[in-house]
């Protein structure tokens, strides 16, 4: 039987890094982690959609949560959704864990399949907290910047 293909946006942290992994346990064929040995690999140029419709609109009417946090990795998934989405081919899995990526494919494209790990049983129970999931990459080489004194990452992009 051949292997089901999964899209995965892969930002690097620890979640996908650690999901891209399992996923290939898993018996996926997964395209994306340039550095992780993926089928292949799309690295596309969403800055101008990600600035004029999601970041301008957001200064434009102040969208700072806490009076400290600017939103963009929160906004960025839309596009990057959406980039996805135009770049998988029918059929493909998508894969991520986030509600907010799921809704974002979900609105463009109902009938989407997503694979969202964090809500496998599976998988939740294997990586029960953080500090499970910050053995995993030690385990099996996978270089992330994660560390139990600094389980959280940001998204690198414009707006940080």
């Amino acid at each position: 039987m051949a292997k089901q293909k999964v899209c995965l946006d892969y930002s690097g942290g620890l979640d996908t890094s650690c999901i891209f992994a399992y996923l290939l346990e898993q018996s996926y064929d997964v395209a994306e982690p340039p550095k992780l040995s993926a089928s292949a690999c799309y690295i596309e140029g969403i800055r101008c959609e990600f600035i004029e419709e999601l970041c301008w609109p957001a200064v434009q009417c102040n969208a700072i949560c806490e009076d400290v946090y600017l939103l963009a990795t929160s906004l960025a998934r839309f596009v990057r959704a959406r980039k996805q989405i135009k770049i998988a081919e029918e059929g493909l899995l998508y894969g991520n864990d986030q509600v907010r990526f799921e809704l974002s494919f979900y609105a463009p494209q109902a009938t989407i399949k997503v694979l969202a790990p964090w809500r496998d049983p599976i998988f939740y129970k294997r990586f029960a907290g953080r500090a499970a999931l910050l053995d995993y990459p030690a385990q099996k080489n996978i270089p992330v910047s994660g560390t139990k004194f600094r389980p959280w990452s940001m998204d690198e992009n414009l707006a940080h």
